[in-house]
């Protein structure tokens, strides 16, 4: 197992979150809570990860090397197992947090690749390698099939994977190890795009286990992984004319899921419930692209189909929780399944409240980069929960309009962490559930998955977004769907032994909405405890004002304007009004800030929102340099 203690002051880094707009003091007391809860609750989300993950896990004894055990819980329920969807959404946020910098978990991640060949090859009670058995949801923690009933197969599984080693390939080639790609991972990678294109259009079971029909976040991410997939193809020499032929389709049919309202989590199956269902919360999330528009065929989180369905399904628990009694429809509230759900008692699950979260963090990011937030009759009841008289229309950034609406979900997002931290037990255990009734932890303890959802919707909350997986390319709608299919090569992967020495190439990593930062590898050099940060701020300024940088952090002020560092105009010319300031900071540490001026009057003038993110590089490097300029 890497060094624990690198990977948390990475990740504990990555994953703060942040005061708010300074002048917002109420906000910024709710928000300071979550802060400290979150600072506390990272590193005992990522321990949770990794010690559910063999060979070495404290939890999972007996698991073999890059398996993933979804809950140590062995009775009441029995999980003590490893799933492929499980398997892969935990390895795809540990493949983001390592791309932005934990390069330790490297050898998690091709332990976890090597284990994922293997299972492949495993006959089980779904098939064989190229007769259906990638569809097989889950397996024992030594690498053989479960052959018990189940409800099989579960054609989600294969998509996921495939997204997560697609995400491991682009960092790799990135750094120059294409081979690498072409040799090991992607033959793992084409048996499980081969299964999409081939059994998409056949019916399954979903995500929880217990509807035998189309299930909308199956679609969504197979759709997804055939779009990254066929451009991975192409970076290395290859060709996946499946993924060409099937995703339109796949897309096209992913329409039928709204039926006017909300999005139904499944159709082709008469199973007597409303399809509300965080099924479909989940889709968008594992779907979102950060350089997207708010487009309703993909079903992004700032689409206006997303922020319906977003409403009508938190709104449907409002009244059958007993722990939701009270709560306002705009005021966050605890997430179960689906209303209907009678599963160890119908409750809450932590990981379906983080979701709720995390949609509109994701949303939240993408007006951001929009510029814009556009009101529409599809999405108007999401929008007058925070602004009653709010009209149909589009409101840009510079809008008083869109700062209210904005500030207003940030701190709606933010209801639903601080009910996770509600219901979180002082050990910072997640279990599967939560009671309805009174809130105590419930079901399998320890859960992966909670942990994973845990860190990726704070993730976000922080502005860490994951690279596009190429939707802007991929959303038009064909006009008339089409019953398909295609077969695709399998082929067991034989090469499974990943080359030594694979580090990030001249110290570079870049994560998308931040700047580019050092951070080399894992092995090459000692690691830098601090670093010295250049801050260059471009404003033209009159005799008299004075440029300021305050922040998150005790370096930069906690905010105080009292206490903000002063930047030195020693540089400044006409044609390059440049202010500048180095202050040493810890490395691995995650902030916001802001610049401010002080006239000579003493009145305080900052510049607009919203807040600046910055993460101080981990790694050799000692010295870092951001430039801005004044908005």
């Amino acid at each position: 197992m890497p060094s624990i203690q690198k990977i948390l002051t990475t990740v504990c880094g990555l994953l703060q979150s942040y005061c708010a707009d300074p002048t917002q003091s109420l906000q910024n007391a709710k928000r300071a809570t979550i802060d400290t809860y979150i600072a506390t609750e990272s590193p005992i989300a990522l321990q949770g990860v990794l010690n559910n993950i063999g060979a070495n896990g404290v939890d999972a004894p007996g698991a073999a090397a890059g398996i993933v055990v979804a809950s140590p819980s062995m009775t009441n329920p029995d999980y003590f197992y490893t799933w492929t969807r499980d398997s892969a959404l935990t390895f795809k946020m540990l493949v983001d947090t390592f791309i932005a910098g934990s390069f330790s978990l490297q050898s998690e991640i091709e332990n976890y690749i090597s284990a994922q060949a293997k299972l492949q090859t495993v006959s089980n009670p779904s098939g064989g390698l190229s007769t259906g058995g990638l569809g097989e949801p889950k397996f024992n923690i030594n690498v053989t099939a479960f052959t018990g009933p189940w409800g099989r197969p579960q054609r989600d599984g294969p998509a996921l994977r495939a997204t997560a080693l697609i995400a491991y390939s682009r960092w790799l080639i990135a750094n120059g190890y294409t081979s690498t790609v072409s040799s090991v991972v992607w033959p793992v990678i084409q048996n499980d795009l081969s299964y999409v294109e081939q059994y998409w259009n056949q019916t399954g079971f979903d995500l929880w286990e217990e509807v035998d029909g189309s299930s909308f976040f199956t679609i969504a991410v197979q759709h997804r992984a055939l779009v990254e997939g066929n451009t991975l193809a192409g970076q290395i020499g290859q060709s996946c004319p499946g993924c060409v032929s099937q995703a339109p389709e796949i897309l096209c049919f992913l329409q039928s899921f709204w039926n006017g309202e909300y999005i139904l989590a499944n159709i082709n199956v008469n199973d007597g419930r409303s399809g509300k269902d965080a099924n479909t919360l989940l889709g968008s999330i594992h779907t979102f692209d950060p350089t997207a528009a708010c487009d309703d065929s993909t079903f992004q989180p700032c689409s206006d189909k997303a922020l319906a369905n977003h409403k009508v399904l938190t709104d449907s628990f409002r009244s059958i929780y007993a722990i939701n009694s009270g709560t306002a429809e705009g005021t966050a509230d605890a997430v179960g399944r689906y209303p209907e759900d009678t599963y160890q008692g119908g409750n809450p699950w932590y990981l379906n409240t983080l979701a709720a979260a995390e949609l509109l963090y994701d949303a939240l990011y993408q007006w951001s980069q929009i510029g814009s937030i556009t009101v529409t009759s599809t999405n108007l009841a999401f929008f007058q929960d925070f602004s009653a008289s709010i009209a149909t229309g589009t409101y840009a950034s510079s809008t008083s309009t869109y700062s209210t609406l904005t500030s207003a979900i940030k701190t709606y997002a933010d209801g639903y962490m601080s009910v996770v931290e509600q219901y979180t037990p002082s050990n910072g255990s997640l279990a599967e559930q939560f009671s309805r009734t009174n809130g105590i932890p419930l079901s399998a303890g320890d859960l992966t998955w909670s942990y994973a959802a845990f860190l990726t919707a704070t993730a976000r909350r922080a502005g860490q977004v994951p690279a596009s997986w190429g939707e802007p390319s991929a959303n038009s709608v064909l006009p008339t769907c089409a019953a398909t299919s295609a077969t695709g090569p399998f082929a067991t992967a034989t090469n499974t032994v990943f080359p030594t020495g694979e580090t990030s190439a001249s110290g570079t990593t870049t994560t998308p909405g931040n700047p580019t930062t050092t951070s080399p590898s894992s092995s090459a050099c000692a690691t830098a405890t601090s670093v010295a940060v250049t801050f260059n701020e471009l404003e033209t300024t009159i005799y008299g004002e004075n440029v300021f940088i305050a922040g998150s952090i005790p370096q930069l002020g906690d905010w105080n304007t009292a206490d903000a560092v002063a930047l030195s105009a020693s540089q400044y010319t006409g044609s390059e009004p440049l202010w500048s300031v180095t202050v040493g900071l810890p490395a691995g540490t995650a902030f916001q800030y802001k610049y401010l001026k002080k006239e000579t009057d003493g009145s305080v003038v900052w510049e607009s929102d919203p807040n600046r993110s910055y993460t101080v590089p981990l790694g050799c490097a000692t010295a870092a340099t951001e430039n801005d300029t004044w908005r």
